[in-house]
């Protein structure tokens, strides 16, 4: 799957799905760096086929009203560190990747992990 790491989030993410046999940038990787638009991540994303991974609740706004983009995986584990993030993405990330499959948006927190998009959303509590 490819993803798209947005800027709220470490670049060590990238890192951790790549080995996964994931294809993943970060926002710092553009010309615009951090400071690149939402729309203009929202466009490429879309237009690279990749997934915005964002703690940025405006991406699934964008995502209701215009489409765009068109998968986004919601970050909502509140504060937490660098570290205990990429825990929780180490340990669940298949689980991550079948949801995106078949929702066009997936909110993981610490303890869930939900599919958002069709009348029965699917939803998993996760294992501390």
């Amino acid at each position: 799957m490819n993803f798209l790491v947005d800027a709220q989030l470490p670049r060590q993410l990238v890192t951790l799905l790549s080995p996964a046999g994931h294809d993943a940038v970060h926002t710092s990787d553009f010309p615009l760096g951090n400071r690149t638009p939402d729309s203009v991540i929202a466009t490429r994303t879309d237009r690279e086929g990749r997934v915005v991974i964002t703690k940025d609740r405006d991406f699934w706004v964008s995502h209701v009203i215009k489409k765009c983009p068109k998968p986004v995986l919601i970050v909502a584990t509140g504060n937490t560190t660098n570290k205990a993030l990429l825990e929780i993405f180490a340990v669940h990330l298949g689980d991550v990747v079948g949801l995106l499959e078949s929702c066009p948006v997936v909110e993981m927190g610490r303890d869930r992990l939900i599919g958002h998009g069709y009348r029965d959303e699917p939803r998993q509590d996760l294992g501390e």
